[in-house]
């Protein structure tokens, strides 16, 4: 009996510990801030494009010579390019637009017999060239020089832009209007008040022009080739979310 009065107050105590624990830790819990509530906003897509022509071309071309011994098939390669090169100049090329992009030798091996080892016959030695043609009206004039010098392979032909920033800046200003014009419209038939812009983002839509593949040229009595360089469409699109007046 002893020992059950003396847990009592022991038993009385640690009630009223759990009981004060409990009173402080509510006001705590209650001064906790409330979530904050996510802004309301209006987010749309913009488009804008503007259509320009490349003011530059490059061209691909070059020459491919076979001989028994690789002296030789880089001798006559090598004699064909100074006259492609001279070729070039004469058509008002400067030489700093005048680029070797590949140079290979390689060994040429006979059709293969059964049972033996495949023979080697030959050399092949490529050399080609990448060249910027400022004056897009040239494109064709140097492609018939190239043939006439004895180029091989026309390559290819890329129609190019030196500056896209001032073309694009325009292509964005229609963008951040076409934006602003979806919004006014989800806003109004919302019941809502636009406000301003909270945040742009660009992404990156404009692809350059690819090249114009398979101009090969087998015969230097080829007729003129036409050139059309045409126009290109540059391309922006945004993302633009809009504040909602109160």
């Amino acid at each position: 009996m002893a020992t059950s009065r003396t847990m009592r107050p022991l038993v009385v105590r640690a009630i009223l510990l759990a009981a004060c624990m409990l009173a402080a830790a509510a006001p705590a819990k209650a001064q906790q801030p409330p979530t904050p509530t996510p802004p309301a906003r209006v987010i749309v897509t913009g488009e804008g494009s503007v259509t320009v022509a490349p003011d530059y071309a490059e061209i691909t071309s070059g020459v491919t010579t076979q001989a028994k011994t690789a002296k030789d098939a880089t001798d006559a390669n090598s004699k064909t390019m100074a006259a492609i090169n001279a070729a070039l100049q004469n058509a008002g090329v400067a030489p700093a637009d005048i680029q070797t992009s590949r140079f290979s030798v390689s060994p040429v091996y006979g059709p293969p017999q059964p049972n033996s080892v495949p023979k080697l016959v030959g050399f092949s030695v490529s050399n080609q060239l990448d060249i910027k043609v400022r004056q897009i009206g040239q494109v064709g004039a140097i492609l018939d020089a190239l043939v006439a010098a004895g180029a091989t392979d026309a390559g290819s032909v890329q129609f190019l832009h030196s500056d896209t920033s001032k073309a694009l800046d325009q292509a964005r200003q229609a963008a951040i209007a076409d934006a602003r014009r979806k919004a006014e419209l989800y806003a109004q038939a919302a019941g809502l008040t636009l406000g301003g812009v909270a945040w742009i983002t660009e992404e990156p839509a404009y692809t350059p022009p690819g090249p114009m593949r398979g101009m090969r040229v087998f015969s230097a009595a080829a007729a003129p080739v036409p050139i059309a360089a045409g126009e290109d469409t540059l391309s922006v699109q945004i993302t633009v979310g809009f504040n909602v007046a109160h």
